[in-house]
């Protein structure tokens, strides 16, 4: 375990190769995306994108977590982290790690286990927070969502309600990222637990967008009477964040070659209430009737994990722009959009690649000091653990170089 003495200075870096075109298209004999000549989404051709213009500094926060998938920051600063085996702990401001709080009983198949976590909104008063898992229901395997109640101590946290289950779960695709609203309800992205029919079937809970109250009801103004779907057509998403009260920006998973044979073309949309990303109908850049065309896809398979708008003032240059971490391409991704209901992306630059970073970057989340947190997932049997294992890491800026 370590705290925030082990820093890390990054500045503009080489340009890697990219070049960003109107129409999708794909290697191998893969079948390509529909052409896309009038939407404004850009395919990132070759590598990622090019390097990071604005200084930064890494700090590590803590480290010897194991897959921290969710972090929930606490009235006082401290974060609420879940590491996807199946525990629940408090790490303070300054990198210590505490016994674990809540230890749910967790399936540990592929991608699933202990994922996102949400603090009530009036979490200072109630002491509820909220976290998404896979576990076991008639011996069957599920996802759900459960409200835990945190001691007054800080010491134990006990099962309070099912918010909601019965959401599909495979060894992929389980989704998992939770999230409050501007609008103060619960939002919670679902995968398509390998079968992407469902994720444009509104009745069903996979492949989705879902939106419901603190206590599991689902809400009168959703976009289908009596149904949780808020956006359908997704295939994996485990980032969202909210540009204004009513746009968000997702990103998703592009496909393996489980489907038709594509591969790659993961991406991040602007979205609105009853909006349909299109999956599995178009992929990549493409464009379908009623469907969302994404702002920004990748050729190279990218995998986001966790996304938010940089809302602090340290690092001026992401003022307002969006930050995805990358899995598979162990980046961080830094996108800035334009003006409108559906902006394109204007600038779209990579931060911690190579000796510089840190390998696979899961959760994205602005912390109460005004400073970007982001968590490794090295430790998830696709990263090198090593012996300091995950790591919280926290984004500032650097005027200078250390010298």
């Amino acid at each position: 375990m370590r705290s925030a003495l082990h820093r890390l200075w990054i500045g503009p870096a080489l340009v890697v190769a990219s070049a960003c075109g109107s129409n999708g298209g794909s290697s191998g004999g893969n079948p390509a995306p529909p052409a896309n000549a009038t939407s404004s989404c850009q395919l990132v051709e070759s590598g990622f994108g090019e390097a990071g213009t604005a200084a930064i500094r890494v700090e590590v926060v803590a480290s010897g977590l194991e897959v921290p998938w969710g972090i929930a920051f606490l009235p006082d600063g401290d974060m609420l982290v879940t590491e996807r085996p199946g525990r629940v702990r408090i790490v303070s401001k300054q990198g210590q790690l505490g016994a674990p709080i809540a230890t749910p009983a967790v399936s540990k198949s592929g991608e699933a286990g202990l994922l996102g976590i949400a603090l009530h909104p009036r979490f200072a008063e109630n002491r509820q927070f909220y976290v998404y898992l896979t576990g076991e229901r008639d011996g069957h395997d599920e996802n759900r969502v459960e409200r835990y109640v945190m001691s007054e101590d800080r010491s134990k946290a006990t099962l309070d309600k099912v918010i909601v289950g019965g959401i599909p779960s495979a060894q992929y695709h389980d989704g998992g990222r939770l999230r409050f609203g501007p609008d103060g309800m619960l939002y919670i992205g679902t995968g398509d637990a390998r079968s992407p029919e469902r994720s444009q079937d509104p009745k069903d809970l996979a492949g989705k967008i879902l939106r419901l109250t603190p206590d599991g009801e689902v809400p009168a103004d959703n976009p289908r009477a009596g149904s949780a779907a808020f956006i359908t057509g997704i295939r994996n998403t485990q980032g969202f964040d909210w540009l204004d009260d009513k746009t968000l920006v997702v990103s998703d998973h592009g496909p393996s070659g489980e489907y038709q044979g594509r591969t790659g073309h993961d991406e991040v949309s602007i979205a609105h209430a009853g909006d349909n990303l299109g999956w599995p109908t178009i992929y990549g850049c493409g464009e379908s009737t009623g469907m969302v065309t994404p702002a920004i896809s990748w050729k190279t398979a990218n995998p986001p994990g966790g996304a938010a708008v940089y809302r602090g003032s340290a690092i001026q240059a992401w003022k307002g722009a969006v930050l995805v971490g990358g899995l598979r391409s162990e980046h961080l991704h830094m996108l800035r959009f334009g003006a409108g209901e559906r902006p394109g992306v204007e600038r779209h630059e990579v931060y911690l690649a190579g000796k510089a970073g840190y390998g696979r970057l899961r959760d994205v989340v602005m912390g109460p000091d005004g400073h970007l947190y982001v968590t490794t997932s090295n430790c998830d049997g696709r990263g090198d653990c090593g012996d300091e294992k995950d790591r919280i890491l926290r984004i500032v800026a650097a005027e200078t170089a250390p010298k």
